[in-house]
């Protein structure tokens, strides 16, 4: 037998033998291979389309993401803006408070300052009049007949209160 020319019968069994294995095949394992095939393919098809769909999802989430992070911004810079006019309102308040106080201060001190200023006014008024009655009462002691003895007095008179102390 040569290996170039297969003789009839080895031909013959050969057709049938391939025959029998593409029944075979054609009835039980195409079908197999081609529902795995086809399954494969729908698997491929799903996963493709749900990744175009998570893209899709990724890509409006991103765009989502930028608005909320300009909202944030927004809203911070409103919440600072709040802050900032609240700060000033609660400055200007404290000025205003502390104006007040500090008139009220003043006025107190300038009614205690008026106090002190009329009971000083008193204690020289009573002194005044206690010198006064002093010096009367050494005018009274003595009697004064001519000017000489008037001015004499009187000189007198002032130099004692000079040295005198005035008492506080």
């Amino acid at each position: 037998m040569s290996l170039i020319t297969p003789d009839f019968g080895l031909l013959f069994w050969m057709v049938v033998i391939f025959g029998l294995v593409f029944f075979l095949l054609a009835k039980f394992g195409f079908p197999i291979i081609t529902k795995a095939v086809q399954q494969r393919s729908d698997y491929i098809a799903d996963s493709l389309k749900s990744a175009d769909e998570a893209q899709a999802r990724l890509a409006g989430m991103a765009e989502e993401q930028k608005k909320m992070i300009e909202e944030t911004r927004l809203e911070q810079s409103r919440i600072l803006k709040e802050a900032s006019e609240s700060r000033d309102r609660i400055i200007a308040q404290a000025k205003e408070e502390a104006a007040a106080e500090a008139a009220k201060l003043l006025e107190h001190a300038k009614v205690e300052i008026a106090a002190e200023r009329e009971s000083a006014i008193r204690d020289i008024r009573r002194q005044v009049a206690m010198i006064s009655v002093e010096v009367a009462e050494k005018i009274v002691r003595k009697d004064l007949d001519g000017e000489d003895a008037q001015m004499s007095l009187i000189d007198r008179m002032v130099d004692e209160a000079s040295q005198a102390q005035i008492p506080n």
